[in-house]
């Protein structure tokens, strides 16, 4: 087969990584694999650091030229973001070909939206969910999406970047808590800030780090760190490319989001033994469930400041979890697996043609 992934993010996120991920699985199969994404970005950059084909291009006018002109060269169009496959569904007319869209958000549709998105969404011929929390509004709009959970690879430690961090960020010493969260209002990082004051309060053995890029909380999240005095404990690290070399060194992993398809970045976290505490958000239920971590309910400061002084100082049932946790992550979220079930899913639609 030949397969055309669509992202256009302008940066790296887990759906960018996702989107990697599938293409080396498709690959690693025996197909050809494209992409069709943000000239510039990250994702580009990534791609044709592996070999692969990439369409760069600025705007939505030249995703739409593409489509209608290319796109028939394709067996499959893969969108692996809500705006493109509206682009994908759009030019249908002219490529002709069977479109797939892997859904990684659980974001209720707006009562005023459901009669456009249902409209898209039903012209898709594989609808797939990254987990049940992404399937359930689909759902009640009536389709029913095919379950594919996101994927995680074992990691080569690159410890020189990690050494890098350490010195960067003065961590000899310290217990390293952390998170990987954008500073959006999805991600909730003025709970997590306050949790981490509650820790604070009682023990100052440790540093929190948070890894990921600006957004719509940034200056608040910053604000909140100086107003709790946290300034030597809270620390801003940013985006940082290879960040999976990072969990080597955290004694506990942290999420407080209050929306949540997956939450991939647990995964990192299972796969290398790291304990994780987050909130019950939409998929982090499921994927910390059966004792794989610490689950909280959104918005309570209290409990994620509770679970991470219990990951910090009970080591049996830091031990039990993690090892659940890997358990878990090896047999669910294989790259392997992943691949061959959104390939099992193009044959089908290919045979039905």
């Amino acid at each position: 087969m030949k397969v055309l992934q669509l992202n256009f993010e302008k940066g790296w996120r887990g759906g960018e990584r996702q989107t990697l991920y599938c293409m080396r699985a498709f690959r690693a199969a025996g197909h050809d694999v494209e992409v069709l994404c943000r000239a510039g970005a990250p994702l580009e950059a990534r791609c044709k650091e592996e070999g692969f084909v990439t369409h760069g291009v600025r705007n939505v006018p030249a995703q739409l030229a593409y489509l209608a002109r290319a796109g028939r060269h394709y067996d499959i169009i893969h969108a692996q973001t809500a705006n493109t496959v509206t682009w994908a569904v759009l030019t249908k007319a002219f490529h002709g070909r069977p479109v797939v869209f892997s859904r990684r958000t659980s974001f209720e549709v707006e009562p005023g939206d459901q009669w456009k998105t249902g409209a898209k969404w039903r012209r898709v011929d594989g609808f797939v969910a990254i987990s049940e929390m992404a399937a359930a509004e689909p759902r009640r709009l009536g389709l029913q999406p095919v379950i594919i959970r996101s994927a995680v690879e074992p990691h080569a430690i690159d410890h020189a970047n990690v050494d890098r961090l350490v010195a960067e960020l003065g961590l000899q010493g310290k217990k390293v808590l952390a998170t990987s969260a954008a500073l959006i209002h999805d991600k909730d990082p003025l709970t997590l800030i306050r949790a981490v004051g509650e820790l604070a309060r009682t023990r100052r053995d440790f540093v929190f780090v948070h890894f990921g890029a600006g957004g719509d909380r940034e200056a608040q999240a910053r604000a909140e760190v100086q107003a709790l005095g946290l300034q030597d404990v809270y620390l801003f690290a940013g985006f940082r490319k290879g960040v999976e070399d990072f969990y080597s060194i955290f004694d506990v992993f942290v999420m407080s989001s209050i929306e949540e398809a997956l939450g991939s970045s647990v995964l990192d976290a299972f796969l290398q033994r790291v304990p994780v505490v987050s909130t019950d958000a939409g998929g982090l239920k499921e994927s910390l469930a059966d004792g794989r971590g610490v689950l909280c309910p959104v918005g309570d400061v209290q409990a994620l400041a509770s679970g991470m002084a219990r990951c910090l100082d009970d080591a049996a049932f830091r031990d039990a979890c993690t090892q659940r946790a890997y358990d878990y992550v090896r047999s669910e979220h294989d790259v392997t697996e992943m691949g061959r079930r959104y390939l099992a899913l193009f044959e089908r639609l290919l045979a039905q043609r």
